[in-house]
């Protein structure tokens, strides 16, 4: 058997006791000439351990190699372009060996510890930010499901900058037919989407539902977006999941759980992180 240097069990924490905080703090005035990182300051707040993921957009590179071990009350600083985009999630209930083999049992992706560009496993609650010259977009999707409580704060900055995110459980109301269970099948750990589940086109927004004018809510996405307002419960859910700021020096997202990332756009020879 291999060595598990990492591991504990789902049954030995309720979920809904699980947040993942992050503070992104970014500098998203136009680029200076010597503006070549974006420094990001990763901390686990839990009383568990959690594994972020990291999936950069088409275009963008990949970093910390796409996700790590970040113990209870630990840090993780990394850098980015300054014009980075992507998503964050949080892996849960993990255990890998010493090559970084294995499996979580939400937020999974291919069963390795880096995930070196790939997503998650659905479903997983997806913090999506693209940080742009002078305007930087960011949402709170459950397209892909649910696993936990998120939401993204704007501290300053200027447009549509309210909190977009997901702070109710939704693994409390979610209905039997989306359920992902433990493994002990005691209780739900996870929510599918109606489209990760069903895979019908007028879920998944796709053949002839694939535009705006054909593809709307559905019973399903109501149960969502009923305790979510502010995040996408489907694809085309743009008027109150999509949110973006400019004309900012910094601006600030809290994705509300227990674990806190600071992102700041540095000088490439001064990176530090934000308190």
């Amino acid at each position: 058997m291999a060595n598990k240097t990492s591991a504990f069990k789902v049954k030995s924490w309720p979920i809904h006791t699980l947040f993942f905080t992050i503070f992104l703090f970014i500098n998203i005035s136009v680029p200076k000439p010597w503006a070549s990182a974006t420094t990001l300051t990763i901390s686990n707040k839990c009383s568990h351990p959690v594994w972020p993921g990291i999936q950069p957009n088409a275009g963008n590179s990949v970093v910390a190699r796409g996700g790590f071990l970040l113990p209870p009350n630990k840090t993780h600083t990394l850098q980015v372009p300054p014009l980075w985009g992507g998503r964050v999630w949080a892996r849960l209930g993990c255990s890998f060996d010493a090559a970084g083999k294995g499996e979580c049992i939400t937020g999974d992706c291919g069963g390795v510890l880096f995930c070196d560009g790939l997503g998650g496993t659905s479903p997983a609650t997806l913090a999506e930010i693209t940080i742009g010259a002078d305007q930087t977009f960011y949402d709170v999707s459950l397209v892909d499901g649910y696993n936990l409580p998120i939401s993204i704060t704007p501290i300053k900055g200027t447009g549509k900058c309210g909190l977009a995110g997901c702070m109710r459980d939704v693994n409390k109301i979610c209905p039997a037919g989306l359920q992902v269970r433990s493994r002990e099948g005691n209780r739900v750990v996870a929510c599918n989407s109606a489209c990760m589940a069903f895979h019908l086109p007028n879920y998944c927004c796709t053949g002839s539902y694939g535009s705006p004018q054909t593809c709307g809510p559905t019973t399903y996405s109501r149960i969502f977006k009923r305790v979510c307002p502010r995040a996408y419960s489907f694809a085309y859910d743009d008027p109150t999941s999509l949110f973006s700021c400019s004309n900012a020096n910094y601006l600030g997202w809290q994705l509300k759980s227990h674990a806190v990332m600071h992102i700041q756009q540095t000088p490439s020879d001064k990176v530090h992180a934000i308190h």
